[in-house]
């Protein structure tokens, strides 16, 4: 099989396994055809927590995605990447003072506050600097939209403030004077793949925004509506059309944009733009039989690829895989049920279970597809020590190493052996 032209084996031999491929044409094409369906006045924020290797940010930035950023690496990733600050938001509930003083050093668009402890922290800090720093306030709906695969809204979460508590607050506008409250965020849920939920969902936030304006006297110069746009990945799903949410989506788009034409509307997405786009490489070390079962026994795992075992899902199911080394589709009879497991002293790091492959041998590659969103941010790896893979992205026919494979140096370079002869023993 092949990428842009180039054959997976001819990767794997260049850069070794396990390994990500990111294919730059099907990122581009994930964030223009987004960009092209939807209303003008809303701008797709990328969230780098779902995909942070900057040369990915750059080539969906290059096709007019903003940042959404949540943590001090991802803010300076965006910044490296040449994000103008008006063009970054920053969300998370348990920010450092760290982060918050270089939200307010770079002069980003807007911090996301989830609690009005935070805001009142953000108050400090600014004032302290002598600076006004404008914050969405990130609402934690009353209700819970159904159809979504992860419910965000409508329970108790350390997300966002709660909606009556927001409505109950009184006069915010001038309570404040450097924490400029001048907007509302709303995340109702996650891996929507139907367009009227996500009208249903936008709906509820448009009219919550005018709800919150006319409770607590701010401005509204955005509105973040969330997203939450999923990507097929099991049996029976389909991926969500960027042109069926245009039409459920444009006409309340072009209703509220009309009445506030100064408002700025912001939709975030992080797995729809970038999960279909990646490829986890894996090599096949040892295979073999145990109790009427086969094991294809791989160089990764789970520790690089938690998400594709169901990580925040209740039922365990295989992402696609394919056996890269074989050209088109196999035959039906061809296929047989493997259980592919990675390296990891535990009989969880099975990646993949009874997924139909054909038959396997040792030195074969296989790849874990739509794998481009929270492969590596959502997974522990460094457990046994084994670090993280390199990353590559294929762009214009070529392929580039756009994160180095983590070397054992590199992991114990952070550690420092204690001298036995230096500790004083307490009391003495």
């Amino acid at each position: 099989m092949k990428v842009q032209g180039i054959e997976y084996r001819e990767l794997a031999e260049q850069f070794g396994t396990p390994l990500y491929v990111y294919d730059a044409e099907v990122l581009t094409e994930a964030i223009t055809g987004l960009r092209d369906a939807l209303h003008p006045a809303i701008e797709v924020f990328f969230s780098l927590k779902s995909n942070p290797n900057i040369s990915v940010y750059h080539t969906l930035k290059a096709g007019g995605a903003r940042a959404e950023v949540s943590s001090l690496v991802e803010l300076r990733t965006a910044v490296l990447a040449g994000t103008p600050a008006h063009d970054i938001i920053f969300l998370g509930p348990g920010k450092s003072e760290r982060e918050l003083v270089a939200c307010l050093e770079e002069g980003i668009y807007a911090i996301v506050v989830e609690s009005f402890a935070e805001l009142d922290r953000i108050e400090e800090l600014a004032g302290e600097r002598g600076v006004r720093q404008r914050v969405l306030l990130r609402v934690n709906p009353a209700v819970a939209v159904q159809g979504s695969r992860l419910t965000m809204g409508g329970k108790p979460r350390q997300f966002g403030i709660d909606e009556a508590e927001v409505l109950a607050a009184g006069d915010l506008a001038a309570k404040y004077r450097h924490a400029d409250v001048a907007g509302v965020h709303v995340y109702m849920g996650t891996r929507i793949l139907d367009a009227e939920v996500v009208g249903k969902n936008t709906r509820y936030i448009l009219d919550l925004a005018e709800r919150v304006v006319n409770a607590t006297g701010i401005r509204l110069d955005a509105v973040d509506i969330g997203g939450g746009l999923g990507v097929a990945y099991f049996d029976g799903e389909e991926d969500i059309d960027p042109k069926s949410v245009a039409e459920v989506l444009n006409p309340m788009l072009e209703e509220f944009a009309s009445h506030r034409p100064g408002t700025r509307l912001i939709m975030e997405s992080g797995r729809f733009l970038a999960g279909r786009a990646g490829v986890y490489v894996l090599g096949v070390r040892y295979v073999k039989e145990s109790m009427g079962e086969r094991f294809a026994v791989a160089d990764g795992g789970t520790h690089h690829h938690m998400a594709a075992v169901g990580i925040g899902s209740f039922v365990k199911r295989n992402f696609p895989a394919v056996a890269l080394d074989h050209d088109g589709e196999p035959d039906e009879g061809e296929l047989e049920p493997w259980n592919v497991t990675g390296p990891l002293c535990t009989p969880n790091d099975t990646l993949l279970k009874h997924a139909l492959l054909p038959q396997l041998r040792p030195g074969d590659l296989i790849g874990v597809t739509r794998s481009g969103a929270y492969g590596p941010s959502a997974s522990p790896g460094n457990f046994l020590s084994h670090g993280f893979p390199a990353e590559v992205l294929v762009t214009g026919g070529r392929a580039h190493l756009v994160r180095d494979r983590d070397q054992p140096e590199d992991l114990l370079r952070p550690q420092h052996l204690l001298d036995p002869t230096t500790v004083t023993t307490p009391g003495k």
